[in-house]
């Protein structure tokens, strides 16, 4: 009888959270006294905190929202070692690191000889999952122009830890592809690997030009901040949805399980955290412009066009 992996089950239960709160938000349903009142404080970052009353108590735990970036950094560091782990496991068949792979058997339950053989489609996403961090380390640092918008420290925590887990994640997949025997590494390539690859590049290429697009509202043309105000998005995909850049998040993230043949329930799972997580972003994102612009645009969903 197989056990459950202990990865499928953190992603299930983030996943589970985050359909909870979406749902609590999205039909308005209360929760008891001040129970409502941190779940609002938890679900909500940057300007959709500005609608609600905060009390100096739950103000003790905000977190800038620039420190957005140290996710950023921490991934970039994490996965990048990782990768390198894998190359040099690729290249120079040295085996990982025991204490990477007793980390993976216990998220796992598979032997340690789960990994004597790495797959493809394990060094393709941690390749795209160090691209996707170091883009968005870029775009953090010289692109997006914060507010003074703020963060709770658990969203912060929360945050710090995502992209460690990710990283391992990419890992853990390796157990559960089927093993290529004697096959080189390259000659393993198959038609979704590109495929993957290509829609990667299409969503990081909307998720770019959706943020740049955001920043341009706050700069002049010489690219100086002229304002921290919140303006009503337009231009590009922001005529279709209230936010193509969590659009483009998903997509990137369906993209690395088309690169894993969409055979791991483990990825699914996590793009079904990534969904709600983002949806419910996108929610609170499509209600405040709604109610802070009167002539914002009604046929315009929150997330996916024509859909939420």
């Amino acid at each position: 009888m197989h056990t459950i992996a202990i990865v499928n089950i953190i992603w299930f239960l983030l996943a589970l959270c985050f359909i909870v709160a979406f749902c609590l938000y999205k039909f308005s349903l209360k929760l008891p006294n001040r129970l409502e009142d941190v779940f609002q404080d938890l679900i909500r970052y940057g300007k959709t905190k500005e609608p609600i009353k905060r009390p100096s108590r739950q103000r003790v735990f905000d977190v800038s929202k620039r420190c957005f970036i140290h996710f950023y950094a921490v991934s970039v560091m994490w996965n990048g070692l990782l990768l390198l782990f894998t190359i040099r496991s690729v290249v120079m068949s040295e085996t990982l690191p025991d204490w990477l792979i007793d980390a993976l058997c216990c998220l796992t339950g598979r032997p340690r000889d789960a990994w004597n053989e790495l797959h493809l489609s394990i060094l393709l996403l941690q390749v795209l999952l160090w691209v996707h961090s170091f883009r968005r380390l870029l775009e953090c640092l010289f692109v997006s122009v914060f507010s003074n918008g703020v963060i709770h420290i658990v969203q912060y925590a929360f945050g710090m830890g995502y992209y460690v887990l990710l990283g391992l994640t990419v890992l853990c997949l390796n157990a559960s592809l089927p093993q290529s025997g004697a096959v080189p590494l390259f000659k393993q390539l198959t038609w979704y690997h590109v495929i993957g690859t290509l829609l990667f590049i299409g969503a990081s290429l909307l998720q770019h030009w959706s943020l740049s697009l955001l920043a341009k509202m706050r700069t002049d043309n010489s690219g100086k901040v002229k304002t921290l105000a919140h303006k009503m998005p337009c231009g590009g995909w922001f005529e279709l949805v209230s936010c193509p850049h969590y659009l483009a998040e998903l997509l990137i993230y369906v993209a690395m399980s088309v690169c894993c043949g969409c055979s791991s329930l483990t990825w699914w799972l996590v793009i079904l955290y990534v969904l709600y997580n983002q949806a419910l972003a996108a929610q609170l994102c499509h209600d405040y412009y709604r109610s802070k612009f009167e002539t914002y645009p009604r046929q315009r969903k929150a997330f996916i066009p024509f859909v939420l």
